[in-house]
């Protein structure tokens, strides 16, 4: 279970600016934001164990600057075929340059993917069917479902984001606290919402729950900066890692 609210060109300040929590089991390695060795230009987590990522950008100069991320879509009685490669793969072909409409979703389990440039913003989805679509300026909320779903956990997260727009106050830490929002939330009772144990936007548990809390910003003039908090099996912080960067 993963969440998101992103704002996409819906500010005159900020270009884009994201909030989200990445959940996952605990004992996957996972390695913490930080400028990627290879010369690609990503900043991100790495899933060590997949290795690629679940939410980064890409800065330059000499590259455009990309913003991707990737949340698994929950098909109700359908378990995640092992033999498909890891979905984070996607991102990192993203932040690199690859062209969406070659991004070959058919070959992964079912995901939601976002990503966006200096030029415009793009969601793709490969359930129930391939599917890219412009993203239109506003805010959007994004878990395990259908962009935009009516899951209270994801209207929660997408109105602390639209407050924080509304406030003179460029401090991130509304944001932050809004995605340890621990409160569990009615469930859809279709099965096509979050399970129950997963129903809050931030999950303690020691076996899976949310292992980073994330937020990026960045503002017209494409100086962007990015902050992940990491978290431990009992929910408490375990570290935190911010960078700057330049979005051209």
């Amino acid at each position: 279970m993963c969440i998101a609210a992103i704002a996409w060109d819906a500010h005159p300040r900020w270009r884009l600016v994201v909030a989200a929590n990445r959940d996952e089991s605990h004992d996957r390695p996972t390695a913490p934001l930080a400028r990627w060795n290879d010369g690609s230009g990503i900043i991100a987590g790495r899933d060590l164990r997949g290795g690629g990522t679940w939410l980064g950008v890409t800065e330059g100069p000499g590259r455009p600057g990309r913003f991707a991320l990737v949340t698994n879509f929950r098909v109700p009685g359908q378990m995640p075929d092992p033999a498909r490669p890891s979905r984070g793969a996607l991102v990192s072909a993203l932040l690199v340059g690859t062209d969406p409409a070659l991004v070959p979703l058919g070959a992964y389990n079912p995901c939601n993917l976002m990503v966006a440039s200096p030029s415009g913003a793009e969601f793709l989805a490969s359930h129930p069917a391939s599917r890219r679509l412009p993203l239109a300026p506003g805010i959007h909320g994004l878990s395990n479902g259908p962009l935009d779903p009516p899951w209270l956990k994801t209207r929660r997260l997408s109105g602390a984001l639209t407050d924080w727009l509304g406030s003179t106050e460029p401090d991130f830490a509304p944001l932050f606290a809004a995605l340890l929002d621990r409160t569990p939330t009615e469930t859809d009772l279709s099965g096509s919402g979050p399970d129950p144990v997963l129903s809050s936007i931030f999950i303690a548990n020691p076996a899976y729950g949310t292992r980073c809390s994330t937020v990026i910003a960045i503002d017209r003039a494409g100086a962007g900066r990015i902050i992940e908090r990491s978290f431990g099996p009992d929910g408490h912080a375990t570290g935190e890692v911010a960078l700057e960067f330049g979005w051209s």
